[in-house]
């Protein structure tokens, strides 16, 4: 069970007291008594240990550790039996003088159980399974994706934390024309002729293959078009030669298509007699050129003797195939980060436009982590800011994690304060003096005050039957909080 923020901040203020303590030599003495362990076992074997330290050479430490064990042995016969969740207790000189030892006991029944047995003289306690405790362990995760970037990250209380950052390489929408041949280059015609393309007309019928019956058919030419570019791949096929664009999409001898720029020598495609010829070398240039291009209304055409697609859907099919790829990494990088944690209590998805709602019904994610999914929000922004929004809209999913806790009660403080309600107050003056007359209904600690003032300010709180909250830095209202003081409470009634 995760520890809530008040354990929280009891717990770390216990860990802070135990840092200030160091040791001259080994001679803090750390124990853990795990859940349902023997008390009277752990007893007796540090009653050995009192033996055992007779034989320490060191008179100081010898006589620092005897005596925190003795005080050690008498705080732990005060348990009649082992706490439900076990005990840690720690013993040692608190003083830091030489010559006046303060010998002290301190000791914790966790709100989560031991499971560690343990029993340790050091320089400094053994405060490592405390920490552990600390970690925030039920998490939710988040997924933030359009056609631009993606973003998998986690909210863990009050923090949100961005894991993988991914961009895209789906091209942005473009006019047609933007993948082109050579202006010298040669298109067989349906009816067997040769022309360059800058003849070719719309109504003009090239020689074009159908890939259903295996066979070069007739198809009409739909557009021609001109365009700039700045840079040209020439395709050697034995003593052919297509020269085009970087994105003109290439016909392999599979039926699949490739963009130009990403192809490579020995890879087979298809010429324009239906056969299978390998890519002998590929040459590419940088210089401005005016390239042409056709529609046709088959989809592809024979240029320079090899089978190339026809650009009317050419883009689009690239930003698809592209946005498939790119959904799939987003996809992989979740269940890398998601899969498997136990203490995932579920993911918040979102996204600007309907890119998410694709995202998540096209089987991307992985059908454990779809089921996971318990909310999906229209986004403004993807990126860091992307994630924080999506768990600022997911709040009424979130209506009982402490992000929104802390948010809702500041937020409500301070709209009572605008208000100039009677019934708030804030600063330590203010507040002190309305728990004195035990006025107060919920005061509101920040974790930035001092632990020491902080736990008196909760004791006097509590014995005024008063609720306390403790606020977290991690939110922008923490840090209001801050500026007013770090203290501030709701009233049950106006202060005279």
């Amino acid at each position: 069970m995760a520890l809530d923020m008040k354990q929280r901040h009891k717990l770390k203020n216990f860990i802070r007291a135990l840092e200030k303590v160091r040791g001259r030599h080994t001679e803090l003495v750390s124990v853990y008594v795990p859940k349902g362990y023997d008390m009277n076992k752990i007893i007796n074997h540090l009653m050995q240990e009192q033996g055992t330290a007779e034989n320490i050479k060191d008179k100081t430490t010898r006589t620092h550790v005897i005596d925190s064990l003795e005080r050690m042995i008498r705080h732990l016969r005060l348990y009649k039996k082992t706490p439900e969740n076990g005990l840690a207790a720690f013993a040692g000189d608190a003083s830091g003088k030489e010559g006046k030892p303060d010998i002290q006991v301190w000791s914790l029944e966790p709100s989560e159980p031991i499971n560690t047995r343990l029993y340790r003289c050091d320089q400094t306690f053994v405060i490592d399974i405390l920490k552990d405790m600390m970690e925030i362990k039920e998490i939710f995760g988040l997924i933030v994706v359009d056609r631009r970037e993606g973003n998998v990250g986690y909210l863990k209380g009050t923090m949100v934390q961005e894991a993988v950052k991914l961009t895209s390489g789906v091209p942005g929408k473009t006019r047609a024309g933007g993948q082109c041949l050579h202006l010298s280059t040669i298109v067989s015609m349906a009816d067997g002729q040769y022309l360059s393309i800058v003849e070719i007309q719309k109504g003009d019928e090239v020689l074009s293959y159908d890939f259903d019956n295996k066979k070069f058919i007739s198809s009409k030419v739909k557009k021609v078009w001109r365009t700039i570019k700045d840079k040209v791949y020439k395709i050697f096929v034995g003593e052919e030669h297509l020269i085009c664009s970087a994105d003109h999409l290439v016909f392999l001898d599979d039926g699949s298509t490739l963009p130009a720029e990403n192809l490579e020598a020995g890879m087979m495609i298809m010429n324009g007699r239906g056969l299978s010829k390998p890519i002998t070398k590929i040459e590419s240039e940088e210089k401005q050129i005016e390239l042409i291009d056709i529609e046709v209304e088959n989809k592809n055409f024979v240029a320079e003797g090899i089978v190339v697609h026809n650009s009317a859907q050419r883009f689009a099919r690239l930003r698809e195939e592209a946005a498939k790829e790119f959904f799939k990494r987003v996809a992989d990088a979740a269940q890398k980060e998601f899969l498997g944690k136990k203490n995932l209590k579920g993911i918040l998805l979102g996204g600007p436009g309907p890119t998410k709602e694709i995202f998540l019904e096209s089987g991307y994610l992985n059908n454990e982590l779809k089921l996971k999914v318990i909310t999906v929000q229209d986004l403004s922004y993807t990126g860091e800011f992307g994630l924080r929004e999506l768990v600022e809209k997911s709040r009424d999913v979130l209506l009982k994690e402490a992000i929104t806790e802390e948010r809702e009660i500041v937020e409500k403080f301070f709209k009572e304060l605008s208000k100039d309600s009677k019934l708030v107050a804030y600063g330590k003056k203010e507040v002190e003096k309305a728990l004195e007359m035990s006025a107060i209904d919920t005061i509101l600690i920040s974790e930035s005050l001092d632990p020491e003032y902080s736990e008196d300010i909760e004791e006097k709180a509590e014995a005024a039957g008063s609720e306390v909250k403790i606020i977290s830095m991690d939110t922008a209202e923490g840090a209001q909080l801050k500026d007013l003081g770090g203290i501030a409470a709701f009233l049950r009634y106006p202060l005279e």
